[in-house]
């Protein structure tokens, strides 16, 4: 069996420079750059539960998520190279109507099937549901020895993954990160020093999310941005859009619509106001997610919309 070490093999993390804007300095660490799809906070979240996985002889892992999902992508490719066997559950019963139909035009779900996970799609009541779903409770009556990974990877095991992020980066002020289920943040702020100051940029709607952080980190050197989710999860407007690109043609860095575009517009619009005091040096995370922009740009196709430029 493939270890799980063979991902990080090539991957050299560093802060890299953007720029100095108003006196504050910027830098980004590409965690995007660890691999192809395995990569930024997905491979953070899978590493230490895939590693659990293997070390207790587990062959099957299950887990959950939407039609779009970098954490579905992630899982199946990390199984595939492990030789292990995936199942997704996915919100909506309607794409398993016409699976042919459903592969062909949805990218993400295409690339799962592919490398061998096994799709089952629910309802979005029986999705809430979880572990305790009809579909999940005879899959694992079949095969009781299956690792169940959650929605999106947050566990403890996760954040553990996720501390890992920050190694060498005791210099800077400022630690910035998207945020989808809030496990990426918790390991971040857990992994922080005290000088330092964890800001969150929410990729959904409300400040739910604040709870969910406490529960993984007593710390409270931490903060929740949720002005600048779009409207809500993946949702996105032609202002975001042309700032992604514009971005991404002067810094040569591709950004997601999802989470990343959504957190350095959100930066890029605080230290326009002034939010850091001077002579701030600002760490922003690269989570990855570069996989969603191919199902995206084919909504904004079909809507006459600008799309995402690739490099």
């Amino acid at each position: 069996m493939t270890s799980i070490s063979f991902f990080e093999q090539k991957y050299n993390s560093v802060a890299e420079f953007i720029g100095k804007f108003s006196d504050v300095e910027l830098f980004v660490k590409r965690e995007d750059l660890i691999h192809p799809v395995i990569s930024g906070n997905k491979f953070r979240k899978l590493k230490y539960n895939l590693l659990e996985a293997q070390k207790n002889g587990t062959t099957d892992i299950l887990t959950f998520g939407g039609a779009f999902s970098n954490h579905i992508a992630a899982t199946a490719a990390a199984c595939h190279l492990l030789e292990l066997h995936s199942t997704g559950i996915i919100r909506g019963d309607e794409l398993g109507h016409d699976l042919e139909n459903t592969l062909a035009t949805n990218p993400t779900l295409k690339f799962a099937h592919q490398k061998g996970m096994q799709l089952h799609f629910v309802s979005r009541s029986d999705f809430r549901l979880k572990k305790d779903m009809p579909i999940v409770k005879t899959l694992l009556n079949n095969k009781p020895s299956t690792t169940i990974i959650p929605e999106g990877g947050t566990n403890a095991l996760a954040i553990k993954g996720c501390q890992e992020i920050l190694q060498h980066e005791d210099d800077f002020d400022f630690i910035c990160s998207s945020v989808g289920t809030g496990g990426t943040l918790a390991g971040l702020i857990e992994a922080s020093k005290a000088h330092q100051h964890c800001i969150g940029f929410s990729a959904l709607k409300g400040d739910f999310l604040k709870k969910e952080i406490s529960k993984w980190t007593s710390k409270t050197n931490w903060s929740l941005q949720t002005d600048y989710h779009f409207g809500g999860y993946a949702k996105v407007n032609s202002e975001l859009i042309e700032f992604m690109n514009n971005f991404q043609k002067t810094h040569q860095l591709p950004l997601d619509p999802i989470y990343t575009g959504k957190m350095f517009y959100g930066l890029f619009e605080m230290i326009e106001a002034g939010y850091f005091p001077k002579n701030t040096r600002i760490l922003a995370i690269h989570t990855g997610g570069l996989q969603g922009i191919e199902a995206m740009n084919q909504r904004l196709e079909q809507k006459g919309l600008q799309t995402i430029k690739s490099l």
